[in-house]
């Protein structure tokens, strides 16, 4: 029997949000992958270094994953209940997780690491990156990518043109150049995101606050009765997330 527009919501403006663990999405929402496989290059990369640095380590659930970490392995945090999470998670595998505001400076030497990473960055700061690199060191990251669930993002805040061209891989590339570093990769794929209620809507809403900037029940209430209504009569809500693998490298010393 399906579930009331009411039950949705309650379910899914109550549960916690806390990591970046989308378990509770399982069966009510859907999204491909890229096809580059980062989590399984970020572990081959952290294998082969001495020291590496991840950025907006969210709970520590990528990072997690790697088979084998380098001697020395930092990761920074803004969020405070992700950088409990992520402590807990991380400690046992020997990786200090540092409160950091996510704006400049990052709270460590020039050329302290070989490898720094990061997935989804909410910023990326590009002269910070370069500068904690050692030379000959890499940045390997998976970036969201321009207009990323852009069908949800207008479907609550209208037509968003300007905001569209943000994240452009291109003027993502160039930054990156100008900080000094060299471009190794860049690839862009844009992925099928299915959502088969709305509480899943929700639910995404809450947990990736930069879709919707601000977002609450109360304020949409109306617009997400109507996506009920929607998914009831269509069977999903249909969208398409963007993703850009990129790898840069810092120059040795002339």
């Amino acid at each position: 029997m399906p579930r009331s527009f009411e039950d949705l919501v309650a379910g899914a403006e109550t549960v916690s949000v806390d990591g970046w663990d989308f378990s509770w999405l399982e069966g009510r929402a859907t999204e491909e992958r890229p096809s580059w496989g980062y989590q399984r290059s970020m572990s081959r990369r952290l294998a082969t270094v001495s020291a590496a640095l991840d950025i907006q380590t969210g709970g520590g659930e990528v990072l997690a994953g790697a088979e084998k970490l380098p001697p020395t392995m930092a990761a920074t945090e803004s969020w405070p209940p992700n950088v409990a999470r992520a402590t807990r998670l991380l400690h046992p595998h020997g990786v200090v997780v540092v409160a950091d505001p996510d704006e400049p400076p990052l709270p460590f030497a020039d050329e302290a690491f070989d490898l720094v990473t990061s997935r989804h960055p909410a910023t990326v700061w590009w002269e910070e990156i370069a500068r904690v690199l050692r030379p000959g060191g890499t940045y390997f990251a998976q970036h969201v990518g321009p207009a990323s669930v852009w069908e949800l993002v207008e479907y609550f805040l209208g037509p968003q043109p300007e905001a569209r061209r943000k994240r452009h891989p291109g003027e993502e590339s160039a930054a990156a150049t100008a900080a000094g570093l060299e471009i190794v990769d860049v690839r862009t794929e844009r992925l099928r995101m299915e959502f088969f209620d709305v509480g899943a809507v929700i639910y995404f809403l809450r947990k990736v606050i930069w879709t919707v900037p601000g977002f609450t029940v109360g304020q949409y209430r109306d617009r997400l009765r109507e996506l009920h209504e929607k998914i009831e009569a269509e069977g999903a809500f249909i969208a398409h997330s963007s993703r850009t693998l990129v790898e840069a490298r810092k120059p040795h010393h002339s």
